[in-house]
């Protein structure tokens, strides 16, 4: 993390720090265990404070356990004294999940990457630490790979990715995180270890606590390692990069590709709102040259317009077989496609999506990024409705996401310092939620429900779906200790300043 070097910046840190003294549990804490193990510096307790959602909340201590050890005796303590507990691995997660809103400690399993890769087996050994995208390329080298492709891999960890069930732009083909978990090892609140699943491909040995902790944002339990799915990397792909005149005829291609039994691997839909990011962009000295620069890209990045970019992937003949068809497809409905040659020209393609997000900040210094999903029934319904909710709030509501799931990332985009267009943006935030449920959608597909989502989970569930939540939540963990003050407390992220940091993710 680059974080900015100043006194002002230290005298804020110091104002809002939770104690100045160490206390009682924190003393018992260095009694327990090697100094090194437990950092109290104000650096690494900011670097600690906030992830991607950039809300800062200082814990009192960040521990870097040395092993399963470290980690019993710092959860038996923290839960005899009641001390708030925080895994963390890097920190991308955008909803606040692993911001230490309490305070408390942070548990930092970010060196914890050692990693086991069986290809007979296709099965992977990892630990926490471990991100998607060092996973991902040892299995290549063996032939496999791990399907699960969320747009931070390079720095997600899997222990992240867990904790939120993270999915992908390969979802729609492959599945999200969960589909690829055979085991989970770890510890109750209480420090006693416990292991869900096995190395086995199939396990019914009582209930599934397994599946109940993917997707507990750290709530349930702490995941010191896991046991994943690999598969045989696909033999050949091909990249389209097509674009259309309104959202409407790219939803159109989308609807009509699903109907023809396409089974893309990638499907992404940017939004012609995302396009005109781009238009302004052009015209500003801070244009990436990659983009702007680059003939196949600025072609389509000339003009306003829907883009899809597509790709197909798995045995050779079948994907020169979909291909052809893909082409013809393209033909009846755009004049603006093109098919990558090669690699080198596939990720120049992909160089579109991956600007869109940067790119719209053309509108606004801040967004507000949901990632809701809706049925296939009512995509057109909410493309519609975003330009709409753009016109009745006065902001720009740029989307863009997994088309062939539903899984798409609305934007409010507001200035920070602007408490009225604040207040406009949170009033969208709550239309958007209210109108993906009436929909037949939900609020959240694969970010989590962290700090962000949590005002809205009562639009969601139903009183007695949130009591049984709560039970389990209640049996597991009865004093509270691991993450509190997420997924059920409605916290109101638009009331709380950002922290103005460059991340490493930031581009």
């Amino acid at each position: 993390m680059t974080t900015p070097h100043s006194s002002d910046k230290l005298t804020r840190m110091a104002s809002r720090d939770p104690a100045t003294e160490p206390s009682e549990a924190l003393k018992a804490l260095q009694a327990a265990l090697p100094s090194p193990c437990v950092r109290t510096g104000d650096a690494i307790r900011y670097q600690a404070s906030l992830d991607n959602l950039r809300l800062s909340h200082l814990p009192e201590a960040v521990v870097r356990p040395r092993d399963e050890e470290d980690v019993a005796t710092v959860l038996k303590l923290a839960n005899r004294l009641h001390v708030p507990i925080t895994a963390r691995g890097a920190g991308s997660n955008t909803t606040g999940a692993a911001t230490p809103i309490r305070g408390g400690w942070v548990l930092d399993f970010a060196e914890w990457k050692q990693f086991e890769i069986d290809p007979v087996a296709r099965m992977a050994y990892v630990q926490p630490g471990v991100t998607v995208q060092e996973l991902d390329t040892a299995a290549r080298e063996e032939g496999l790979f791990y399907p699960p492709d969320p747009g931070s891999k390079k720095y997600a960890t899997l222990g992240g990715t867990l904790a939120c069930n993270a999915g992908g732009l390969r979802g729609a083909k492959y599945g999200v995180t969960r589909d690829y978990v055979y085991a989970l090892e770890g510890f109750l609140p209480t420090g006693e270890f416990v292991r869900w699943g096995a190395d086995t491909k199939k396990y019914v040995s009582g209930y599934n606590m397994r599946d109940l902790w993917i997707g507990s944002e750290g709530t349930l339990g702490i995941v010191t390692g896991a046991v994943l799915k690999l598969l045989p990397a696909p033999g050949a792909q091909s990249t389209f990069l097509a674009s259309f005149e309104t959202d409407a005829a790219a939803l159109k291609v989308v609807r009509t590709m699903l109907e023809q039994g396409f089974n893309p691997s990638i499907l992404e839909l940017i939004d012609r709102q995302t396009s005109e990011c781009f238009q302004i962009w052009a015209h500003k000295p801070d244009r990436p040259e990659h983009l702007f620069g680059h003939p196949i890209i600025s072609n389509f990045i000339s003009r306003p317009g829907a883009y899809l970019l597509i790709e197909l992937d798995g045995h050779p003949a079948e994907v020169a077989q979909s291909q052809l068809r893909l082409e013809e497809l393209l033909r009846q409905h755009t004049e603006k496609w093109y098919n990558a040659q090669n690699a080198e020209e596939a990720e120049a393609l992909w160089q579109v999506r991956r600007a869109s997000s940067q790119s719209m900040f053309q509108l606004a210094d801040t967004k507000l990024n949901e990632d809701i999903v809706v049925p296939l029934r009512s995509y057109e319904a909410l493309f519609a409705y975003t330009l709409e909710l753009r016109d009745r709030i006065g902001l720009g509501t740029p989307t863009f996401g997994h088309a062939a799931d539903g899984n798409f990332h609305v934007h409010i985009m507001y200035d920070r310092k602007n408490a009225e267009q604040a207040l406009r943006a949170e009033k969208g935030i709550h239309e958007l939620m209210a109108k993906v449920v009436e929909l037949g959608g939900v609020i959240t597909g694969e970010h989590g429900v962290g700090l962000a989502k949590a005002p809205f989970l009562s639009l969601q569930h139903s009183p007695a779906e949130i009591r049984a939540m709560r039970a389990i939540k209640e049996a597991l963990d009865p004093n509270g200790i691991l993450n509190p003050g997420k997924i059920w407390e409605p916290f109101k992220v638009w009331e709380h300043p950002r922290e103005e940091v460059r991340l490493p993710w930031d581009h």
